[in-house]
């Protein structure tokens, strides 16, 4: 177990803080905002990813079971996914309510670049294999957007069956949806960056970091099931730190999916400074 340790956390409640005015402010380009007491839920204006509630910026006070079981409410009118994302340090009394509730609570080790931390370099990986970003022109953006899905879909580091087949009907089944329209769209505004380690005009792995300010969350990083254990998804974040730093970021952050994962990101410098909740009802 990746343990947060007082070295970890030296100047950590600044650090913190930082995080959550960079989680309140990164929704609200593409949401709106209700607040519903202690907790704040951020609603899609538009398709794409549901968001989720998390406290309110500032909250310092108790969350109750009852104030959670008021978001589910009003999440469930909404139609929109009963998710709850938080960091356990800065609220810890939420995942105790949220559990009170019937929900069950997922933890993933949160893990920071310190500025101290020299820019990695891209390692090397298959001679066939381009590490690069994706414009939003970039033909392979369809596949940098879609091969996530698959990875997600398929869990887990173990090289898996999903393959370029599945791959390229990802593409095809999302083709009309406006993903990658609203994709380009952000990738002009400068809100998101996308990487992807590119082999014959598709992206066996890709990721993104969206920026905020000096502040910027790599998410959404994941390898085709086929080719993973090729170093793939450790390229592509050294990418995206490159990018994140060239914009003048200075506090790179990531949420692992688990321990093993966060081993990986250790190699390029991130340390864990906390745990990321996410809190869903039971499937």
């Amino acid at each position: 177990m990746l343990g947060v340790t007082s070295v970890d956390l030296d100047g950590g409640r600044e650090l913190l803080d930082r995080l959550e005015r960079y989680y309140d402010a990164v929704p609200r380009s593409g949401a709106r905002v209700e607040d519903l007491g202690p907790l704040r839920l951020f609603i899609r204006e538009g398709q794409g990813w549901p968001f989720y509630a998390r406290p309110a910026l500032g909250w310092s006070g108790p969350v109750s079971a009852a104030d959670v079981t008021r978001v589910r409410s009003r999440q469930r009118e909404l139609g929109i996914p009963e998710s709850f994302e938080w960091v356990a340090e800065s609220t810890p009394g939420l995942r105790d309510a949220a559990e009170r509730t019937g929900l069950v609570v997922h933890e993933h080790p949160l893990m920071v670049l310190g500025s101290d931390v020299p820019t990695p370099v891209v390692p090397d990986v298959a001679d066939s294999v381009v590490v690069r970003t994706v414009g939003p022109g970039d033909p392979v953006l369809p596949s940098a957007l879609a091969v996530p899905h698959l990875a997600f879909g398929d869990p887990g580091t173990g090289v898996g069956a999903a393959g370029v087949a599945e791959l390229s009907e990802a593409v095809r089944s999302r083709a009309d949806d406006g993903s990658v329209e609203r994709a380009a769209a952000r990738i002009l505004a400068g809100l998101t960056c996308v990487a992807a380690a590119v082999d014959d005009g598709m992206a066996l792995c890709a990721g993104q970091h969206q920026p905020v300010g000096a502040v910027s969350e790599i998410v959404g990083v994941g390898t085709l099931p086929i080719a993973r254990r090729r170093g793939l998804a450790l390229a592509v974040t050294a990418a995206l730190i490159a990018d994140a730093r060239s914009r003048g970021v200075e506090t790179v952050f990531l949420s692992a999916g688990d321990d093993d994962v966060a081993r990986i990101y250790a190699r390029l410098g991130f340390r864990r400074v906390a745990t990321a909740l996410i809190a869903e009802p039971v499937e």
